[in-house]
């Protein structure tokens, strides 16, 4: 078993004889979340407990995320590991963004002497989080991450933890792809299951209008159309509004737009 597999394990996993490793316990939490965004909060979560145990400290764990140009705090592993992510972002300026922007580990050692970023720093340090570490993810299509571990101590990181905390991040790198990944074919399906819907109940709307008025499908549909232009409605909507009323045998004598 490597280093890292001992000195950032889980804390109840850490003494058993079978113990996971990293790679699969983060495989596990793919499987286990329902999506990208529950697996974020359970990997910051985790994040935090194996980099705890390494320091033997209460370390939380941020994760901001930057894609398209727009970065933000998507999870972390309590509400103050957010905040003090998010009070990043109104900054527009910190070791995390540094971290994202420059593709390397930034690590700020006291954060109430840290002249870089001195506002921010001091803000934080304020609120008790002495040491800050931001280690970068590379993700698909130019999307980058950041784990960004915060401690209440001041130089908690020393070199052999800043190098554990890159090789577990390189690991949680390929599970965040592959949930990434995963959310995307996910996505894909839902909207071509929610198209399949809105095309079924379109077209039953338009048989609708073609038997009240006895015309083609064509002219069925620029009726549909022309209902949901007058109405301000989506297609979809002014479709199921007809389907309904015929289906509930409702007083539809005739349907104009």
């Amino acid at each position: 078993m490597d280093e890292i597999n001992v000195e950032l394990a889980l804390p109840d996993a850490a003494s058993a004889p079978d113990v996971v490793s990293v790679p699969e316990q983060l495989q596990d939490l793919v499987v286990d979340s329902e999506d990208v965004a529950g697996f974020l909060d359970e990997l910051a979560k985790f994040s935090a407990a194996a980099v705890s145990e390494a320091v033997g400290l209460d370390v939380l764990c941020g994760i901001t995320l930057s894609r398209r140009r727009r970065t933000a705090t998507v999870a972390g592993s309590t509400h103050e590991a957010r905040l003090i992510d998010e009070v990043q972002q109104a900054y527009g300026d910190g070791p995390c963004l540094e971290a994202m922007r420059s593709h390397g580990t930034v690590h700020v050692p006291d954060t109430s002497t840290e002249e870089r970023w001195s506002e921010y720093c001091s803000v934080i340090a304020d609120r008790g989080h002495l040491s800050a570490l931001c280690v970068p993810l590379e993700l698909d299509e130019g999307a980058t991450a950041a784990l960004n571990f915060f401690a209440p101590q001041p130089n908690v990181y020393d070199e052999a933890t800043i190098r554990n905390c890159e090789l577990y991040a390189s690991q949680a790198e390929r599970s965040l792809r592959l949930a990434v990944r995963i959310g995307v074919k996910q996505q894909h399906a839902d909207d071509l299951q929610d198209a399949m819907q809105s095309r079924t109940v379109i077209d039953l709307a338009c048989g609708i209008i073609m038997g009240q008025n006895r015309c083609t499908q064509e002219e069925a549909f620029q009726i549909l159309k022309k209902a949901s232009s007058t109405r301000n409605q989506k297609l979809r909507e002014v479709a199921e509004s007809l389907v309904t009323s015929v289906a509930k045998q409702a007083p539809v004598a005739h349907f104009e737009p």
